[in-house]
């Protein structure tokens, strides 16, 4: 026996179809979108392939790099990107996972765009700007002139990277620039200045301490006009060609999501364009807000089943003390219990995109359930991630520690999703303001919940539970992260207990409910159908 002979190690998780996910799949049917399964597969796949996982390994070993001056000292505040940025964010745009749900009428359209969104994973960095590009648009529409001119290019499934006039261009991304240094959350802290002209255009003066994906050709931000606080659109080129005086002063060395650029901008008196009217700045922009709060939860659930499938896959073809990994009782009890959370993430993730889709087309009721849920959403799935991403490397031992297998990378990001648009205390919060300011999210709440109403004992006795908890006002702010989490764990549930696999939604039952779970993963308790649990998150190779 040589003593580099290979033996007992696991092939790589390539040649597989991302989008062959039960959960991910049902929940696209159910709410609207069947029409697009086999264009979600084709993405799948390409997905699973060995190219896009090279792109995605690529984009981030090589991260973005700021040129602030040309080599004749020219002001450019360019960045510079690996081509596999570049292929990565083609495919994204070209298979619509921007802004092209707005531009169809198709019911679903927005599930579809979801689903595909969940899907296309190489890479999460270069999600940034494909998520603020889908959120820009109901924001923009605020100033139906400015909407008309650039939704089309918004929308348009053609990348066309460089910094040139907006309307020279093929196809426009979008971003915001919203938090500022003395303020972070707290944007009404703002103190970048916005000054009207003549010719109805302001000037910016001020800075922003965080503007991601500062590349992108024009941006959503947040001034002080004469009449308050006011959102405003900045076009990175003027109409002239000329740069508009938006300067990069550094990008942000950041814990993940590295392969994306994070700007800190300065405005010397920046041309702007106002959306919407003057002082109703934080109203016209929650738009946008809520809308890529919907992306952070697509992307925490894509990321657990990442997470999920490559631990399964890994532990199928690992042997340890005479067996596979994956037959052994404790690692399974492990496995299938990251399974139930992916698959409670995902079902909530597929909910609240029908809710968005719905509401998109003026549902009054969707819209009231999407306010509640979506802040809910937001708050629980994303702070699930870290912990479950934590537990699927450690699935992998030693080989999950080593940046190789990917699992690095994703625990890195694992944690953005819960502090972008929003850390979880901003999101526990803002559901405290929507039950107390709009009765209407908890009926709608509560009639989401209620059609599961019977069908299982622990549900029905959580569901009280819940209850009790908002009907006692003592000290609600205090135990806001409590209630969040409540009203999340029953509205999963109810959802499992709905539409899920019986296997998942008596283990979701059993423990998160019921209570017989213990503080870690791989705590479930005995009596349930781990196996086929663990099957629904195999990945299928070739």
């Amino acid at each position: 026996m040589t003593t580099h002979e290979v033996v007992n190690q696991v092939p790589p998780l390539v040649g597989h179809d991302t989008a062959d996910d039960p959960a991910l799949l049902a929940g696209v049917a159910r709410e609207g979108a069947g029409w697009a399964v086999a264009e979600l597969h084709d993405l799948g796949r390409l997905a699973g392939g060995e190219q896009a996982a090279e792109h995605g390994r690529l984009a981030n070993e090589h991260p973005p790099v700021l040129r602030t001056h040309d080599r004749y000292g020219h002001r450019v505040d360019e960045v510079e990107f690996h081509p596999s940025w570049h292929e990565l964010m083609r495919t994204a745009v070209g298979h619509g996972l921007h802004a092209a749900p707005w531009a169809d009428d198709r019911p679903g359209a927005h599930v579809a765009r979801a689903a595909r969104f969940h899907v296309w994973r190489p890479d999460a960095g270069h999600g940034c700007p494909i998520s603020m590009t889908y959120a820009a648009v109901p924001a923009l529409r605020h100033s139906p002139e400015l909407a008309a001119r650039y939704e089309p290019l918004l929308t348009a499934t053609e990348y066309d990277f460089g910094l040139r006039p907006p309307q020279t261009k093929r196809g426009l991304l979008a971003g915001m620039s919203m938090t500022e240094k003395q303020g972070g959350s707290d944007v009404r802290a703002n103190t970048t200045s916005a000054r009207p002209e003549p010719d109805g255009s302001y000037r910016l003066v001020g800075h922003k301490w965080f503007t991601s994906a500062p590349m992108c050709d024009l941006f959503l931000t947040l001034a002080q006009a004469p009449g308050g606080l006011t959102c405003f659109l900045v076009p990175r080129v003027l109409p002239d060609g000329t740069r508009n005086p938006m300067r990069l002063m550094r990008l942000k060395d950041k814990l993940g999501n590295r392969s994306n650029a994070s700007a800190e901008v300065e405005y010397e008196h920046a041309v702007a364009w106002r959306v919407g009217d003057e002082g109703r700045g934080v109203r016209t922009i929650i738009d946008m807000v809520n809308l890529t709060r919907l992306d952070c939860v697509i992307g925490a659930a894509a990321g657990m089943r990442q997470g999920v499938t490559t631990a399964v896959h890994h532990a199928t073809h690992r042997r340890a003390f005479g067996r596979y990994l994956v037959d052994q009782p404790l690692m399974r009890n492990v496995l299938a219990d990251l399974a139930v959370e992916s698959e409670a993430a995902t079902v909530l993730m597929t909910r609240l995109a029908g809710a968005t889709d719905r509401s998109a087309r003026g549902d009054e009721g969707e819209t009231a359930f999407k306010r509640l849920a979506l802040a809910v959403g937001k708050y629980w799935v994303c702070k699930r991630w870290p912990g479950h991403a934590a537990e699927a490397l450690e699935c992998l031992g030693g080989n999950g520690y080593v940046e190789e297998s990917g699992m690095p990378r994703l625990f890195r990001e694992s944690p953005l999703n819960s502090i972008w648009e929003g850390s979880g205390n901003v999101a526990a919060l803002d559901v405290l303001r929507a039950l107390t300011r709009e009765p209407q999210v908890l009926a709608a709440y509560e009639a989401e919940v209620a059609a599961a109403a019977g069908a299982d004992p622990r549900l029905d006795a959580a569901v009280r539970r819940v209850r009790d908890e908002l009907a006692d006002r003592t000290d609600l702010e205090l135990r806001a992260r409590r209630v969040v989490e409540r009203l999340a764990l029953v509205l999963q549930g109810a959802l499992l207990v709905r539409h899920g696999h019986p296997a998942v939604a008596d283990a979701f039952c059993a423990s998160r409910l019921a209570g017989d779970h213990g503080q870690a993963y791989g705590t479930l308790p005995g009596g349930l159908d781990l196996a086929a649990i663990v099957d629904r998150a195999t990945p299928k190779i070739g």
